[in-house]
């Protein structure tokens, strides 16, 4: 790669050696940062877009997954900045309303972790498998790259809508042709050493495992 930048190759002769190109650099260094933004080092992000199992809902700060992901992120030597945008109570549908704001935050990966509220509230999955798809198609448009964690209900709302459920995730999946987390709490669910006394969030322990989980979905995106 030639060390000159193209569109100021004509400027430099015209700045002289004196005095008058010292008062100027600054003004141009700030040009070439905003026009060429990789040479500031934009620091990649990590979207964590979820709900109160991405939040972090009944742990201490820095026990969500997020959270010790970031820490994951720093111990390996990767610079991404990891942003918690989980919502406790929140939906697919509101995952999609607060997509374009959060995408303010130009995230370079975004962990998908929504649908638990949408079952649990036996909402139609068909509405799911849309919003999610917006927010999808979406996130790829901006240039994001998704990953898909994958959620489960338990079976006590019925056989054929929690396999109804469970099917969004592997047919969105195929259809946008996206890495899948297959269900983001395996290994944690059901394990009343893992979760709090609703059996619903896991905890402190909980969360370490869905670092695991999430961790090894989301090493093949890391450069």
């Amino acid at each position: 790669m030639s060390g000159t930048i193209p569109g100021l190759s004509g400027v430099w002769p015209l700045l002289g050696h004196g005095k008058g190109w010292r008062r100027l650099l600054p003004l141009f260094l700030v040009v070439i940062l905003l026009t060429y933004p990789h040479f500031a080092g934009a620091t990649a992000r990590i979207l964590c877009l979820g709900d109160s199992l991405t939040a972090g809902y009944g742990v201490a700060a820095g026990n969500d997954y997020p959270a010790l992901l970031q820490q994951r992120l720093r111990e390996q030597g990767f610079p991404h900045q990891v942003i918690n945008a989980g919502l406790s109570g929140d939906t697919t549908a509101g995952g999609l309303r607060r997509l374009e704001w959060l995408l303010r935050e130009t995230p370079t990966i975004a962990i998908v972790a929504l649908g638990a509220n949408d079952g649990l509230r036996g909402l139609s999955t068909q509405e799911m498998k849309h919003n999610l798809s917006e927010i999808i198609g979406r996130l790829k448009q901006a240039g994001v790259r998704p990953l898909l964690a994958g959620m489960r209900i338990p079976p006590n709302y019925g056989r054929r809508y929690s396999d109804a459920f469970a099917a969004v995730f592997t047919e969105l999946a195929a259809e946008h042709q996206l890495p899948l987390l297959p269900f983001l709490l395996d290994g944690v669910a059901g394990d009343s050493n893992l979760n709090q006394v609703d059996g619903i969030h896991p905890n402190a322990e909980g969360y370490r495992r869905v670092l695991e989980n999430v961790w090894n979905a989301l090493q093949p995106l890391l450069p």
